[in-house]
C-alpha cells in the first residue's frame, strides 16, 4: 500500500507550505469528520490546518466537492 498524506481543513496558502514539507500523494478533506477518519490507513500521514491531532471528528460529514 502506498502511504498518502491527508490534508484536513486547508483553505488558504498554508497548504502550499505544508505541501513543500510533507508532499504527496495527497487527499483533501474539508474538515475532520467520520468519513475522513475512515479513509485514513495506518501508514498514512494526516496534516491539520487547525487544531491538535487528538481532536474528535465532527458528527456530520462534509459535503462532497463541487467542481464546475
Amino acid at each position: 500500500m502506498i502511504p498518502c498524506v491527508h490534508y484536513v481543513g486547508f483553505r488558504d496558502d498554508r497548504y502550499w507550505n505544508a505541501y513543500r514539507v510533507f508532499g504527496g500523494p495527497r487527499v483533501f478533506h474539508r474538515w475532520w469528520d467520520q468519513r475522513a477518519k475512515r479513509e485514513i490507513a495506518d501508514c498514512d500521514v494526516v496534516i491539520f490546518a487547525d487544531g491538535e491531532w487528538t481532536q474528535e471528528p465532527r458528527k456530520y460529514n462534509a459535503p462532497g466537492l463541487d467542481e464546475e
